[in-house]
């Protein structure tokens, strides 16, 4: 690494790292005058913070499991001096032998993080800034959609103090917003009562009603509206492409484009079944049976009649991602015919969707966190029986057999990739989690991009593979470790500086490569050469994207029986 990088690294991103808080009497205050009122934020280490800004009224009473209602009242003088709060949470119970002996590595990843302030009045909205902006400064605009598996997550796990530092120091200045949004069965509850009464795909809107905020909002914190640019990871990374796809690509509000680029780490198509499929409605008569509603003649409207805490233990009663039945979601965003009109892989084949330039990636080892809780997959039967019965109904046993063939017994195959014979606590592990990894993440990335090359040939994209975790026992380069180095920075290596400074230049100026420091490696883009940043902890090499390349074919030719 050379000085320069180094001394960018120290300056930049140490100060990424999470520190406690101190009391918020300790906190300078500073306040942004709005249309609707006088928002008073705190002031701390460069940072001016904003939390909890409601943009819609609370989805609570007959507004629960309804689109959100823009907020149209006063907030007069507003304190959004704390954190704000976290929609209702869908937390893993299942704490196996297996997950215990890894979770020191997981503790520091959101998914095992514990929210407070759970509220069903949480659409809100989070603003960071560098302090002293002015109202006029039109900086470019960074909007988080959060992960978690469309079943928990909240802003306040999401400090962006030391990427915004970062910027600082990188002489690119930006605004951070994040949005809350609601989840689990709160959000996406599906099912036929669902479809008809037009409440489908909640998160998804409240996401784009945040995104509608910043329109009308961001220019009193300082931020420009015409450059914004979406990022996120996992769920929000899905997200972020269903925020390009929803509408068929209409991505416009009051005549203006709700963002100009996209940031995407760890994924983008899922194939879907509509909101009233088979599967779907089970979830939906499980909830109703949980919450006490199945003599109802009006399901729907018991449900938004019940207590909060009955609700709450009825969409948390169906099967969690941390669980037996992994990726398998109960809940997601699902083709309902309006907002999402079709399924994310087919609006993405067609080109329905926004184009804009995107830069998109994979950790190497995706699978490896989902694999944790199938430790009966001894054999190579059970490991067919099992994805054919909790994953692909849709799929036959000759097509689920054809797919686990692809994928090599021998251990050294298998993910953690590059291992040998070491990280398998049980038979199938390794090769569960290259299937899973690739199905839901990796390959289907790589799909995504043909997709849309195909689609846009002209829009720019650009890909990487994440290997900086490389080692972590059983574990490997996994899901969502891409936080702390991506997004926290934890480590001030080329990893973390290499990913914020590719982004930063991409929030300014849609290319990653545009101002990036010296002894950051050019990125070509995608569709030159296929070929992928591939970022370790201390140096970053190009990748040619056709590894695993019989995996991606059959994927490509069987998508429309993956449906999930």
């Amino acid at each position: 690494m050379k000085g320069s990088l180094l001394s960018l690294a120290l300056s930049g991103l140490a100060a990424a790292v999470p520190v406690a808080s101190p009391p918020l009497e300790e906190r300078a205050t500073v306040s942004v005058a709005m249309s609707q009122g006088t928002i008073v934020g705190t002031s701390l280490l460069g940072v001016e913070n904003f939390a909890g800004i409601p943009f819609a009224d609370a989805p609570v009473g007959n507004l629960r499991l309804r689109p959100p209602q823009r907020r149209t009242k006063s907030l007069g003088t507003f304190d959004a001096s704390g954190l704000g709060p976290a929609c209702p949470q869908f937390f893993f119970s299942n704490k196996g032998d297996l997950l215990t002996s890894v979770l020191g590595n997981l503790l520091d990843t959101p998914l095992f993080q514990v929210v407070t302030g759970q509220t069903e009045d949480c659409l809100t909205i989070r603003v960071q800034r560098p302090v002293g902006t002015a109202p006029n400064a039109k900086l470019p605009v960074l909007f988080w959609i959060f992960g978690g598996a469309f079943e928990l997550g909240s802003p306040q796990m999401y400090d962006a103090t030391g990427l915004i530092l970062n910027g600082i120091v990188q002489k690119k200045p930006f605004v951070f917003v994040s949005v809350n949004y609601r989840v689990g069965g709160f959000g996406f509850l599906p099912g036929k009562e669902i479809l008809a009464d037009g409440a489908a795909n909640l998160g998804l809107l409240d996401q784009r009603m945040g995104l509608e905020w910043v329109q009308d909002n961001i220019a009193a914190f300082g931020g420009d509206p015409t450059k914004v640019t979406i990022w996120g990871e996992s769920a929000g990374s899905i997200s972020v492409y269903n925020q390009m796809a929803l509408y068929g690509g209409n991505n416009t509000y009051k005549g203006n484009k709700l963002f100009r680029a996209a940031i995407m780490n760890s994924g983008s198509i899922v194939p879907a079944d509509k909101v009233d499929c088979e599967r779907c409605q089970d979830i939906y008569d499980q909830v109703v049976k949980s919450a006490g509603c199945s003599s109802s003649k009006d399901s729907l409207q018991c449900l938004r009649a019940a207590d909060y805490n009955t609700f709450l233990s009825a969409a948390n009663s169906v099967s969690g991602v941390l669980s037996y039945t992994s990726v398998a979601l109960s809940y997601l965003p699902r083709p309902d015919g309006t907002a999402l009109p079709d399924s994310p892989d087919i609006l993405a084949k067609t080109g329905r969707y926004a184009a804009v330039p995107m830069i998109i990636g994979d950790v190497e080892d995706e699978g490896t966190l989902f694999s944790l809780f199938q430790p009966n997959m001894t054999t190579e039967a059970n490991l067919i029986d099992y994805l054919s019965s909790v994953f692909f109904h849709k799929a036959t046993k000759s097509q689920v057999t054809e797919l686990v063939g692809i994928y090599s017994p021998a251990l050294s195959a298998g993910s953690p990739f590059r291992t040998g014979i070491l990280n398998s606590p049980y038979p199938q592990f390794k090769r569960l989690a290259a299937i899973l990894g690739d199905l839901v993440f990796t390959l289907t990335r790589r799909l995504f991009l043909e997709m849309t090359t195909q689609a846009n040939p002209d829009v720019p994209s650009w890909s990487y593979l994440g290997s900086y975790n490389y080692g972590t026992p059983i574990l490997g380069t996994f899901h969502a470790s891409d936080i702390l180095q991506v997004f926290y920075g934890i480590l001030p290596n080329y990893a973390s500086v290499a990913f914020q400074s590719y982004y930063l230049s991409f929030l300014y100026t849609m290319d990653p490569n545009n101002g990036t420091p010296a002894g950051i490696a050019k990125w070509p883009q995608w569709k030159e050469g296929k070929q992928l940043m591939n970022i370790y902890n201390s140096f970053s090499t190009l990748l040619t994207d056709d590894f695993r390349s019989a995996s991606s074919q059959w994927i490509s030719k069987n998508v429309d029986s993956l449906h999930v």
